[in-house]
């Protein structure tokens, strides 16, 4: 992979055997869990397991027979 400049900041284009195996797709976040010497480690931030610990955290009552999915709200 090559480093390229974005902005401020440096990029990287990520190869598609990994957007595969971690299956991103355009607007998904990652975040770096581990950077030690020349090894990086990323993990996919999982927003819906996140909304679902917050309506755990606050007792928030899910309705029986609930899905939690992105594309099936946005189906038409």
């Amino acid at each position: 992979m090559q480093v390229a400049k974005w902005g401020n900041s440096l990029a990287v284009r990520l190869p598609r055997k990994l957007v595969d195996e971690m299956k991103l797709k355009a607007g998904d976040e990652i975040e770096v869990v581990k950077a030690e010497g020349r090894e990086v480690a990323i993990e996919k931030i999982d927003k819906r397991e996140q909304f679902l610990k917050a309506m755990e955290q606050f007792h928030w009552p899910v309705p029986e027979g609930y899905k939690f999915d992105r594309d099936e709200a946005n189906e038409r």
